[in-house]
């Protein structure tokens, strides 16, 4: 796919202006030249044209947002002047896979002052002797060296700046949105603290129900009882009246009983 045709499918229906990345990777350069970007790109940031065998960065156009430029795997030999004129905030360039085969050739980047990782991987400049010493004393605003400091200290995640006013800005807005651990610490304390107080309250609230409705309940039950036994001591007074009155009945029954034997004698 031609590059101007992958620009268009990038775009997604988006006007240039509002995008801030963009990979063109494995696409058609014409004749070796950067065709279909343009300066309406304004907030472009990352720019990725990796094997689409440009061979001239005459054409690129102006980016003044721009601080990622990944150009590995192409035919360039020259001409890296044009990158501090048109993208003069880059922080990291990846030139790996190109035709750089001397320092001259990369004396250009000097103007490139927020210039802080310089991948060469696969350059024929890298097999010159005290190749990393060389690049190092040139470009004394770089830290990183194809992966590695002066040092051989390995460089962190490509996708992270090494701006240090950047990552200052970012640890600052951590701390506003996020507040520092121990605070954090702190009010889950007393949260934790609150919530205790509020089912302590509310448990005594509920316990004081409780004992309202257990005294309540117990008085019912006596009174209930004593109800009960009323009604019993009735019941029972009454049987014995029913017993009195049978006994009564049978006594004058047999008290007839003897009249008449007397009357017969």
């Amino acid at each position: 796919m031609e590059m101007k045709k992958r620009i268009n499918l990038e775009l997604r229906n988006r006007a240039p202006e509002e995008v801030t990345e963009l990979v063109l990777d494995n696409c058609l350069c014409v004749n070796g030249e950067i065709e279909g970007l343009n300066d309406t790109f304004k907030k472009l940031e990352f720019l990725s044209m990796a094997n689409v065998e440009l061979s001239s960065l005459a054409r690129l156009p102006s980016l003044n947002k721009l601080r990622k430029l990944e150009l590995s795997d192409n035919i360039i030999s020259g001409g890296l002047e044009v990158l501090a004129e048109k993208c003069p905030n880059l922080t990291y360039l990846n030139l790996s896979g190109n035709k750089i085969k001397d320092l001259s050739t990369v004396e250009a980047l000097q103007n490139l002052k927020n210039l802080k990782s310089l991948d060469l991987f696969n350059c024929e400049i890298t097999n010159l002797e005290d190749y990393r010493e060389s690049i190092f004393e040139l470009l004394q605003q770089i830290t990183y060296l194809d992966g590695f400091d002066q040092e051989d200290n390995e460089a962190p995640d490509s996708e992270e700046e090494d701006d240090e006013d950047g990552d200052e800005d970012d640890e600052e807005e951590e701390e506003d949105e996020a507040g520092p651990p121990e605070e954090y610490e702190e009010e889950e304390e007393e949260e934790e603290e609150d919530e205790d107080e509020d089912e302590d309250e509310a448990g005594s609230e509920l316990g004081e129900g409780e004992e309202e409705v257990g005294l309540s309940y117990l008085m019912k039950e006596e009174i209930q009882d004593e109800e009960d036994d009323d009604d019993y001591v009735e019941e029972g007074e009454e049987e014995e009246e029913e017993e009195e009155e049978g006994l009564r009945g049978e006594k004058r029954k047999r008290d007839a009983e003897d009249d008449g034997d007397e009357e017969d004698d």
